[in-house]
């Protein structure tokens, strides 16, 4: 059986990229992006599955991975790539901002992640890669937002490290810079 990856963010940049990777060898792609309609040269590959999903929405969650579930049977990675950083002096960030930058890059992808574990647990088998940055370990003037979401990011991802390691799930973050 194909092994199959789900990947969060994948119209743009690191997300496409990894798609078009995994599908080139040979894996079943689970791409989701906020909009579809930016699939682009993704649409009409073979084992590609293009489906919706903003990290945000906890309500499309689950049927994003049942949808990748439905169509390949099982998810045996998760790349969460989708993302953002906003920058600016912290006293012109709007409530809405604030929660906006944090809802995207921490909380969506402990959703997606949530979500996710109980198909591998129980096969006992996964891995898991969260997108990073070096602004997740140093910090640069006016990054206040986004430093703040990658230094939770390494955090989260060191603690499942260890929590998922005896049950045969890899937990791994990348930086990208």
């Amino acid at each position: 059986m194909r092994q199959t990856i789900f990947i969060t963010g994948a119209s743009s940049g690191i997300g496409l990229a990894t798609a078009k990777l995994f599908q080139a060898k040979g894996w079943n792609v689970v791409a989701t992006m906020r909009k579809p309609k930016m699939a682009g040269n993704l649409a009409g590959l073979a084992n590609m599955l293009i489906t919706r999903l903003d990290v945000t929405d906890t309500g499309r969650i689950e049927g994003a991975i049942d949808a990748g579930l439905k169509r390949f049977g099982q998810i045996d990675a998760l790349l969460n790539n989708a993302g953002y950083g906003a920058y600016g002096s912290l006293e012109n960030f709007s409530d809405e901002r604030i929660r906006r930058q944090f809802d995207t890059n921490v909380i969506g992808l402990l959703l997606v992640t949530r979500a996710i574990l109980p198909h591998m647990r129980e096969r006992r088998s996964g891995t898991i890669v969260n997108i990073s940055s070096i602004g997740g370990q140093v910090t640069f003037p006016l990054g206040t937002l986004y430093h703040g979401t990658k230094f939770a990011v390494e955090g989260l991802s060191e603690a499942l490290h260890f929590e998922l390691a005896s049950v045969g799930i890899r937990m791994k973050s990348l930086n990208r810079e």
